[in-house]
């Protein structure tokens, strides 16, 4: 009897099945084979030879104590507050969470196609300017986009089905797909729900056919970038962030034959910092490694098609020679291009064996075909007009320069994002709440685990649709919540030795910051002014 309860304790808990080999396991068996006078050193452990208490035994075991347990609530119906207190623990998480400040408000935003970038709250009267959008260009409310998914809507429905290999792989994800490619002057490309559970199946699977392979990962890389690569069980090397001297000295440490992925960002989202893709293609190919790029922040914002940063190196001449260099490209539809969705363009091969064996593509149902179509639309527009990327840039660019000019500490970045350091989270909280109900300015705050803790910030993306008059209001609403609550200023971080590159006076400072930063040599931003005179002059559009 002992035997048959002790085994089947064994199987049903599951850290028992890992101690079936174990000394505690075989000293547990010791002890229901022996008689009374057991050998076990530990008393409690050792179970009388006519089982009249083995259940009692079993309740007191920590290992196989909670298994009982669950089983006893199973059969008896037994009171919540004999078993695990569910809902205790999950407040005690969120009371974690009140306590540092780092608890998520979600603000009811609802953006107006017919007026972005205004919108209303949940009072339909109450309006307020929106930014921190990433919807940069505003392609959400484009009527090329509408027409084009109005149009699917009525033609083919509002669901794709379910997945593509069921449903059908319709002509509009093909174009969709066909459109990317060209995008990326790959031969390839395959569409995921989004670019999370892009990066997330493209990096877990790829490791189910390089045996050995070791990724070597930016520390800033997104959660979907470091979830693929845990989910794929590889070895790691995490590189400090831009730091290509680091980067070197783990690639040599893996011999040249094993395979290798490096995965970075071209646009880090908070931080609006730049990768440094030159160098890192160009140490991919001395030390055998695939590069995978995550331009998600990128594209339809750089470069002539709006492809992305690897794309913009060549803005002068329209050379693409780099991104044809990188081996993988991700991107979003739901970005730039206003829409949902996610992608990888990558060769032929490469997307056949990603379509054949990725779980996160394979057994998820497909985007809409209204939505691929006004991804579609929206692509092929971006790709032919300089207009929005020439504003959302030119206002970006003057917007920095104001808040500098009042001292405004502006996380130093070369692209589209305007970080604005506060450094505390309550305090961050605190000046995105102000703004909207003091002024009518929707920005949100930027807090753990987004960001570090001490880095917490509000993040400003500016639109093409931001006009003059929109930004005297918002520069003179920071303005009144800097003095009113005293927030540190570039001075005041510049006298504490500075901090994410604010107020950093010291050379030495400056030029490692520099380096981390990733800008384009000899320019303070990606676009150039001359980007932005040929993009202003070719689309007859001028601010």
């Amino acid at each position: 009897m002992e035997k048959a309860l002790f085994s089947a304790f064994t199987k049903s808990c599951p850290y028992m099945k890992r101690m079936a080999q174990s000394d505690v396991a075989k000293l547990m068996t010791r002890s229901i084979n022996t008689s009374a006078g057991s050998s076990a050193k530990d008393a409690s452990w050792s179970l009388p030879k006519d089982g009249s208490d083995i259940v009692e035994k079993a309740k007191a075991c920590p290992v196989i104590g909670s298994t009982y347990r669950a089983e006893q609530l199973s059969a008896t119906n037994a009171t919540s507050d004999s078993v695990t207190d569910y809902d205790g623990i999950f407040e005690q998480k969120l009371e974690k969470k009140h306590k540092d400040k780092s608890y998520r408000y979600f603000n009811n935003i609802n953006r107006l196609a017919k007026d972005y970038p205004r919108a209303h709250t949940s009072n339909k009267s109450n309006y307020v300017d929106v930014w921190c959008s990433n919807d940069y260009l505003g392609m959400s409310n484009h009527p090329v986009v509408i027409d084009a998914m109005q149009n699917a809507l009525q033609t083919y429905g509002a669901g794709a089905g379910g997945t593509r290999n069921i449903a059908g792989n319709s002509a509009l994800h093909l174009e969709l797909e066909q459109e990317l490619a060209q995008l990326h002057n790959k031969d390839a490309s395959l569409v995921f729900s989004s670019c999370f559970v892009a990066n997330d199946a493209v990096l877990s699977t790829l490791a189910t056919a390089l045996p050995n392979l070791v990724y070597f990962s930016d520390e800033m890389n997104h959660a979907s970038m470091i979830l693929g690569i845990r989910n794929s069980r590889a070895k790691k090397f995490i590189y400090k962030h831009n730091d290509m001297e680091h980067l070197e000295e783990l690639l040599k440490q893996v011999p040249i034959g094993v395979p290798k992925i490096i995965a970075f960002e071209s646009v880090y989202s908070m931080s609006g910092t730049v990768g440094h893709i030159p160098e890192i293609v160009a140490l991919a190919k001395k030390y055998g490694a695939l590069t995978f790029l995550d331009e998600v922040h990128a594209v339809g914002m750089y470069g002539r098609t709006g492809a992305g940063v690897a794309e913009h190196y060549g803005f002068a001449d329209g050379n693409t020679n780099l991104m044809d260099q990188v081996d993988m490209i991700t991107g979003t539809l739901g970005k730039a291009f206003g829409i949902v969705g996610g992608y990888i363009a990558a060769n032929a091969r490469m997307i056949d064996f990603l379509r054949s064996y990725a779980p996160g593509f394979i057994f998820t149902t497909s985007i809409p075909p209204s939505i691929a179509a006004g991804a579609t639309a929206s692509i092929k527009y971006l790709r032919g007009s300089q207009t929005e990327r020439y504003l959302q840039h030119k206002h970006t660019q003057s917007l920095k320069s104001v808040f500098n000019g009042m001292g405004i500490p502006v996380i130093p970045n070369p692209s589209h994002i305007i970080p604005v350091l506060i450094g505390d989270a309550e305090k961050a909280k605190w000046a995105s709440d102000r703004l909207l109900s003091h002024h009518s300015i929707y920005v949100q705050s930027i807090n753990y685990p987004t960001v570090p803790v001490g880095e917490e910030r509000l993040r400003i993306t500016p639109g093409p649709k931001h006009t003059p008059q929109l930004t005297e209001k918002l520069v003179a609403a920071i303005s009144e919540i800097w003095d009113s609550a005293g927030f540190k200023t570039i001075n005041d971080w510049s006298l504490e030795g500075g901090k994410c590159g604010v107020g950093s006076s010291s050379p030495d400072k400056i030029e490692t910051f520099s380096k981390q930063r990733g800008w384009i040599p000899t320019e303070s931003n990606i676009w150039s002014q001359k980007d932005l005179e040929f993009a202003a002059s070719s689309s007859a559009h001028k601010n």
